[in-house]
């Protein structure tokens, strides 16, 4: 196996002027997966419900009661459902099928300067930092949006530009804002960080000892992969409970967290 370390992802071809890279190859073979899994439980629904069905049935009932229980409302999880479940499962399956045998090791070689390089065709997706910036400034804005949708818009914008409460509450709602930017940041380095380490060391590992003890790293990437895509999909849930709330509930649950 080639041992490939690499943060940048390699181009596989070019469309037109569009870079086609191994990490969004992967990407895009997840979305397909997600999307037609998707489809065929939605197309095959059967009152008396089936093994798929019921498996989907309690995913997507238990993520339901997980909302409900953070937002305190039904209503509330079923309207944000859609949007919470896909980047759950987004980033879950990329994260799984990133650590899948072949993924990373398995390509071509190029010249590039004179110097042959080693192109994997696929990549883990969330090793991509452009991906991890990419789900983190949707998810961002879509909170702001629930927010706006809920509020209004100048609801949701007066939480930041405070101008009837003095100079003190003006300042507070302006760091409020720089903390909205700064989730982008949090967000894309956090899961790029822990894929990408990940992704290293299981490639060190196979290296070093290919047969037996790269197991229980494989095993650590699985229950980690599944804890990153809940942390990105509660952390955005949470975000949007704070998003949707009145100024004045915001400030009575800052107090009660201090």
């Amino acid at each position: 196996m080639e041992l490939h370390v690499s943060l940048k992802p390699e181009v596989l071809l070019h469309i037109g002027e569009f870079p086609l890279v191994n990490s969004l190859a992967l990407g895009l073979v997840v979305s397909v997966i997600v999307g037609l899994t998707a489809l065929l439980i939605a197309r095959s629904l059967k009152i008396i419900p089936r093994s798929g069905q019921n498996v989907a049935e309690i995913l997507i009932g238990g993520i339901l009661d997980f909302m409900e229980e953070t937002l305190g409302s039904r209503a509330a999880a079923k309207q944000y459902l859609p949007f919470i479940a896909t980047i759950f499962f987004f980033i879950l399956f990329n994260n799984w099928l990133g650590i899948l045998p072949g993924v990373g090791s398995i390509g071509f070689y190029e010249m590039k300067e004179g110097v042959k390089e080693f192109v994997p065709f696929f990549r883990s997706t969330n090793s991509d930092l452009n991906t991890t910036l990419a789900l983190a400034l949707v998810s961002v804005v879509a909170i702001q949006i629930y927010g706006m949708k809920k509020l209004g818009a100048w609801g949701h914008w007066s939480k930041f530009f405070n101008f009837r409460e003095g100079p003190i509450h003006f300042f507070v709602g302006i760091l409020e804002l720089v903390g909205e930017f700064a989730k982008v940041m949090s967000f894309s380095f956090r899961l790029f960080g822990n894929v990408f380490a990940g992704e290293v060391l299981l490639l060190i590992i196979m290296n070093l000892a290919p047969f037996f003890a790269p197991t229980p790293f494989l095993l650590l990437e699985i229950f980690v992969g599944f804890i990153q895509a809940l942390v990105f999909a509660m952390l955005t849930l949470i975000f949007i409970k704070f998003a949707t709330e009145t100024h004045e509930s915001h400030e009575t649950h800052a107090v009660l967290a201090h």
